[in-house]
């Protein structure tokens, strides 16, 4: 396919990283990277579960080495996380940003620490985001050592972008120490320890109900030195989704552990996770039109 800008892009797969690996084939990426000079691509919810799913799975299968990071964020969700509710994200709150940034900066951190690679924050700006919003989120990434770049793409197009892919191509030409959360030789159950503790920064895993049974059986049958696909909310760092910013104190809850063995790797779902996404009633297209001079309407 192609962008309104004539930009290709692969769309080649795109199960969702709160309950899949939420990346796209292998093959779309090699491809992509062979016919163009940079292949950005996307794994969705996250450095928690996109991210790491990308990194600790698909990068491991694949033999891909990442060159650098781009984590996006809103003012709106770090002030949601500061403790604002959806209805007055609207209105400057830089006592509520200020509180919700160390859900951001817990990203970025798991980024370059634990994955030892080159990160810059893609600030996707809403009209209602004000300066002295956007200011605060560059001063606490500053102190990280991260740059913010601003993303208007959403109504500028390519254009709206340029800030963000001059920042890309910067941090692709630094050298960087990628790594993987766990090795391979680890157990099942060290995989997932090492995902809980490094990632979600939880004091550990429980298995409940049948989940050790499981492990148990999944060992004995040969599938130990598989990586870990773990399925949990996308609305928190732990398993319950009402713990907002970046929660400290918890345990994870693993209730069921099986393997997709085509695909390689073991799910482990989490706290009360369903692995059928929810849809609304009403699907987004049945309000998009095109009239008889192409213009859209509908979109936002």
């Amino acid at each position: 396919m192609q962008t309104l800008e004539g930009t290709p892009a692969f769309v080649h797969g795109g199960p969702f990283a709160n309950i899949a690996h939420g990346c796209n084939s292998v093959t779309a990426t090699k491809v992509a990277r062979k016919l163009g000079d940079y292949c950005v691509t996307e794994a969705g919810f996250g450095a928690d579960l996109g991210a790491e799913k990308f990194l600790d799975i698909k990068c491991r299968m694949a033999g891909l080495k990442p060159d650098a990071v781009v984590v996006v964020a809103t003012v709106r969700a770090l002030k949601y996380h500061g403790g604002v509710e959806k209805a007055e994200l609207g209105q400057e709150n830089l006592a509520a940003l200020e509180a919700g940034m160390p859900n951001l900066l817990q990203h970025v951190e798991n980024i370059t620490t634990v994955y030892g690679l080159p990160c810059v924050v893609a600030i996707n700006r809403f009209p209602t985001d004000s300066e002295a919003e956007l200011e605060l989120v560059r001063e606490k990434c500053a102190a990280l050592g991260v740059n913010v770049a601003l993303s208007e793409v959403w109504g500028k197009g390519g254009e709206g972008g340029i800030e963000l892919a001059n920042e890309v191509v910067r941090l692709c030409e630094k050298e960087n120490d990628f790594r993987f959360s766990y090795t391979d030789d680890m157990s099942i159950y060290e995989k997932l320890e090492a995902v809980a503790t490094k990632v979600y920064h939880a004091d550990g895993v429980d298995l409940v109900g049948n989940a050790a049974k499981q492990l148990q059986e999944l060992e004995a049958l040969g599938f130990g030195s598989l990586p870990v696909c773990i399925a949990k909310t996308q609305y928190s760092f732990s398993d319950d989704p009402a713990k907002r910013c970046a929660p400290r104190g918890f345990r994870v809850a693993v209730r069921n552990l099986k393997v997709s063995a085509g695909a390689g790797f073991i799910v482990a779902l989490t706290g009360d996770i369903m692995t059928m996404p929810g849809l609304p009633k009403m699907p987004a297209a049945e309000k998009i039109d095109v009239d008889a001079n192409g213009k859209i309407s509908g979109l936002f």
